[in-house]
């Protein structure tokens, strides 16, 4: 297995872990959907295309590992197997089925803990007949991002704010110790206040962290990771950024700013601006040294990134503010659908949503040449003939699920960028 060294948001990308969605979509109701934290439901069929040709172009140039068949090699170990089972059944209050899906086979057993274990009539008890389900259905799982993310030499399970993502820590937790055999930080297990998820938390360099509290993770969260991340280092610094609770499409820091290379990010340009629903969001760096923490306030994060030796070169979502008429309407419809959420796979090679043209288009504009998924999965273009690429895909309803090709990944290994 390759080993978990994430140093950067940046370096060339060697493995990447990734979900395929699968028949827990097609378990979301008009009823049951704000539940599941969706604001409609998804068509799979479009789901599968979509995601084909996302993960099919990152297959051509970096090595993709499946949640699915990682967690079937996990549950052939039956100490662990059962502790799992145990702890999904605990979580969903349906402990009754515990015995029963021990007997299962892992690749059953593994479609099943992600999937959904269907209620039975006649068999089942009664109180599950309306949901359907004894074990719920994961119906994040995809965005692999969220439950857990790499950072450095570990993992972070991360400290989900709603129950129904609960689940999918304790699925990443056993992946992550069994199979890449790394040691894992959990925030809330440490600190029951802490609040983390991985699209708030951007690996930027040994010694930075830039991490975004706002519904999804805390200031208590921040200060684990901190404390943990900096630990033995003579220095290490957090940029704290501030996002609005509201609306759902500002739930983590990378859906408005996402790095692009050591040089280049991709930003929401109210966030720069203080402007709309950014007004009143503060920027703050933390400088740990000999473990104290000392905290000052910066105007935004480019700012707090250039105090510790990053300069960087802004390209605005959907062109920014300064790119013509109702400027201000096109970055908001390109940010709903996760158009400054773009990922990284090497240095200025990103992936991203073909819809939000206005931001493909600014990035052209930057010199990123623009390649088509299809085209690089049919090998008819190479992303690493470019100096800049970025790599579009079809997205009309991946993007309804709320999170971008960022969201969709989670990371393990890159080569690491020389500083």
């Amino acid at each position: 297995m390759i080993p978990v060294d994430l140093c950067s948001e940046t370096g060339r990308l060697n493995a990447v872990l990734m979900h395929r969605p699968g028949p827990e979509i097609e378990a979301m109701t008009p009823t049951n959907a704000h539940h599941a934290l969706y604001s409609d439901i998804l068509n799979l069929d479009i789901v599968n295309k979509e995601y084909g040709y996302f993960s099919g172009a990152l297959s051509k140039v970096t090595n993709v590992l499946y949640v699915m068949d990682l967690l079937e090699e996990v549950l052939k170990d039956a100490k662990v197997c059962e502790t799992l089972v145990r702890q999904s059944c605990k979580l969903d209050g349906c402990e009754c089925v515990v015995d029963e899906l021990l007997t299962h086979d892992p690749k059953t057993l593994s479609k099943e803990l992600i999937e959904g274990f269907a209620y039975r009539k006649g068999k089942d008890p009664v109180q599950f007949e309306e949901s359907r389900y004894l074990l719920k259905p994961l119906y994040n799982l995809f965005f692999t991002r969220d439950a857990s993310s790499c950072m450095y030499d570990g993992a972070l399970i991360n400290s989900m704010s709603f129950g129904v993502r609960s689940r999918e820590s304790y699925i990443y937790k056993a992946i992550f110790e069994n199979c890449f055999k790394v040691n894992t930080l959990w925030a809330q297990q440490a600190v029951p206040e802490a609040r983390t998820e991985g699209g708030d938390v951007h690996i930027v360099r040994p010694d930075l962290l830039c991490i975004g509290t706002g519904i999804r993770t805390n200031f208590a969260g921040i200060e684990y990771l901190a404390a943990n991340a900096g630990k033995g280092k003579e220095r290490f610094y957090v940029i704290a950024q501030e996002l609005p609770k509201e609306p759902d499409s500002f739930i983590h820091l990378d859906m408005v700013f996402t790095f692009l290379g050591t040089h280049h990010c991709m930003c929401y340009e109210p966030m720069i601006r203080h402007t709309g629903v950014f007004t009143g969001m503060k920027t703050y760096l933390y400088t740990i040294e000999g473990g104290k923490f000392a905290r000052k306030e910066y105007d935004n994060i480019l700012v707090a990134l250039k105090a510790v030796g990053m300069e960087m070169d802004p390209i605005f979502c959907a062109g920014g503010m300064n790119s013509g008429d109702f400027a201000d309407w096109w970055q908001d419809r390109d940010q709903w659908h996760s158009g400054a959420n773009f990922f990284s796979f090497g240095e200025n090679h990103i992936i991203g949503y073909r819809r939000n043209r206005r931001t493909i288009e600014a990035l052209n504009k930057a010199g990123f040449e623009v390649l088509d998924a299809e085209d690089v999965c049919a090998d008819k273009v190479k992303p690493w003939d470019y100096e800049k690429a970025v790599i579009t895909f079809a997205g009309s309803e991946l993007p309804r699920g709320g999170g971008g090709a960022r969201c969709m990944t989670c990371p393990i290994n890159r080569d690491k960028i020389d500083w």
